[in-house]
């Protein structure tokens, strides 16, 4: 079972090793981590990098594909290349996923029209833009398309996935493995956060151009 991961400049270093760390966890999976080019590709912050291992013109088929976001993500939509690959690679899947603004780069590549489709909150009108159905949801299934929402979700839509795949005993005896049982000392939902939390986070989006006022 191959696993295809783009990598890319700019990306969210947990999007992509969530569900990498769930998902090589899978019998007989086998995991690439695919780019552009080969070699090290820097997350948003620039203070970490993961390494391409296969440039796309290597990689013609997957299994699995997955879309990690970021704020690198933008580059990619901006490369009829990338979109080719992502078109191409779907065209062969089992399954195509995104994480996070991910789903942005599916969406563009033209795989989400008229489905069902989650993204980090902060980029969630923008999937309108692409045909798609903006959803408020953690996980959504569409077919042969899981979209996550923002970041730590992907580790829930690969365990979703991960139970699809091999069932309720592997995929719980993995998110056990990795003890993924959070207890985290907030609530992590946009919409049940306090107005001073939101409003500095509306601030950097809209720095990034992640989102509008």
């Amino acid at each position: 079972m191959k696993i295809a991961i783009l990598t890319f400049d700019g990306i969210t270093a947990l999007d992509a090793v969530g569900p990498y760390e769930v998902l090589q966890r899978l019998p007989g999976a086998e995991v690439v981590f695919v780019g552009e080019t080969t070699g090290l590709k820097r997350t948003d912050t620039k203070s970490l990098a993961l390494n391409a291992d296969r440039a796309i013109s290597e990689i013609t088929r997957a299994d699995i594909l997955i879309v990690p976001g970021g704020f690198g993500e933008e580059q990619v939509r901006a490369k009829p290349a990338m979109l080719d690959w992502v078109r191409s690679i779907h065209a062969t899947t089992t399954w195509t996923t995104s994480v996070c603004t991910g789903a942005l780069v599916l969406g563009a590549a033209g795989i989400l029209k008229g489905l069902k489709a989650t993204t980090h909150w902060a980029a969630l009108p923008r999937l309108a833009d692409y045909g798609a159905i903006p959803t408020s949801e953690r996980v959504v299934e569409q077919g042969k398309v899981i979209t996550a929402a923002g970041v730590s979700s992907g580790i829930d839509m690969a365990l979703h996935l991960a139970r699809r795949i091999s069932g309720d005993v592997i995929a719980q005896a993995i998110q056990v493995g990795i003890e993924y049982d959070p207890h985290p000392p907030f609530d992590g939902s946009s919409k049940r956060a306090p107005a001073p939390v939101m409003e500095l986070l509306r601030e950097l989006y809209t720095r990034r151009g992640v989102m509008t006022r």
